[in-house]
């Protein structure tokens, strides 16, 4: 048995306003689901990307469906060499702070920050050596 594509990823933020903003206006992303106080979940290309309230999501008994994590989380979206240049852009013109690497071996990053301080990053597959 071998597990294919990621269909889902979580981060949290406590403010879900701020993080629904960022992600629909600066990311592009649509909103498919929210609950106030608790989540917004997005799609995100054919995938789900998701955010929860750590302060609700302590509260749950514990079970299959509980979430709940503190500090920064980190989840990469992969982009062109062209898109990446398009993206600083358009970040940087939303005051969105942007920290760009070359990698090594290979591949360029955008490093930045959303509303919470979660760690997001715009990289080319080559970082990983994917085409």
């Amino acid at each position: 048995m071998k597990v294919g594509r990621i269909l889902e990823t979580a981060l949290y933020a406590e403010d879900l306003e701020a993080a629904e903003i960022f992600y629909t206006k600066v990311l592009g992303l649509e909103v498919h689901a929210r609950e106030a106080g608790h989540h917004v979940f997005f799609r995100s290309g054919p995938n789900m990307f998701l955010i929860f309230n750590p302060n609700a999501t302590e509260k749950e008994a514990p079970g299959p469906f509980q979430h709940g994590s503190r500090g920064r989380g980190h989840v990469a979206w992969a982009a062109t060499p062209a898109e990446l240049d398009d993206w600083q852009r358009w970040l940087e013109k939303h005051g969105v702070a942007v920290q760009p690497y070359l990698w090594p071996e290979g591949g360029r990053s955008l490093y930045f920050s959303d509303p919470a301080g979660n760690n997001l990053e715009l990289a080319t597959p080559q970082v990983w050596k994917i085409t």
